[in-house]
């Protein structure tokens, strides 16, 4: 296992509908430490996009703090987390998963408002951000897990790629807490 787990700072990856934001919704059940969906700090009201010097600011300002379970990727302010993070955890999930719970969310929720993301924003259709999702593990995985990779052995580093790994991470979180 993983060496160094302090579990104060926790960043959790992958694509979106990979399951970022359940996993750390139950990592702070666990652990009690703040939550920070990036998806509610980014937008503002009715989908209007944070300008890119507020969202530094706003990435530097929460990764400052004490501790935090941050979620969401944001690959603009990325290198800002990860020199910050203790814990990194990368869901690697199959696209036609990522897909499928995307899909099933925004039924789920269309026209109502998510627990991981601000009021105004409410579910909506939106095909360029289902092309995102569908080219998401061709375009953007690689970089990412390079870029996580280059932390291993400096940072706790836990690539998840299935449910079953996910909940045996879960499940061994406070054994990982008391031998470290």
């Amino acid at each position: 296992m993983e060496n160094n787990l302090t579990f104060q700072k926790i960043m959790v990856m992958g694509c979106c509908g990979a399951g970022k934001s359940t996993l750390a919704k139950k990592l702070h059940d666990k652990t009690k430490l703040p939550l920070i969906h990036l998806d509610k700090l980014y937008w503002q009201p009715n989908w209007i996009e944070s300008t890119t010097v507020e969202w530094e600011q706003m990435v530097e300002e929460v990764s400052d703090t004490g501790s935090w379970i941050i979620d969401g990727n944001y690959g603009g302010t990325l290198d800002i987390r990860l020199a910050k993070a203790d814990t990194i955890i990368f869901l690697d999930r199959p696209t036609w998963l990522c897909l499928y719970r995307v899909l099933k969310r925004t039924i789920q929720y269309y026209g109502k408002n998510r627990f991981d993301m601000p009021n105004g924003c409410n579910e909506r259709f939106d095909f360029n951000f289902l092309k995102y999702v569908y080219r998401f593990n061709k375009i953007k995985r690689d970089n990412l897990l390079y870029k996580v990779e280059n932390y291993r052995g400096k940072k706790s580093v836990f690539i998840l790629d299935s449910d079953k790994k996910i909940q045996q991470f879960l499940s061994n979180i406070g054994q990982y807490e008391k031998h470290h």
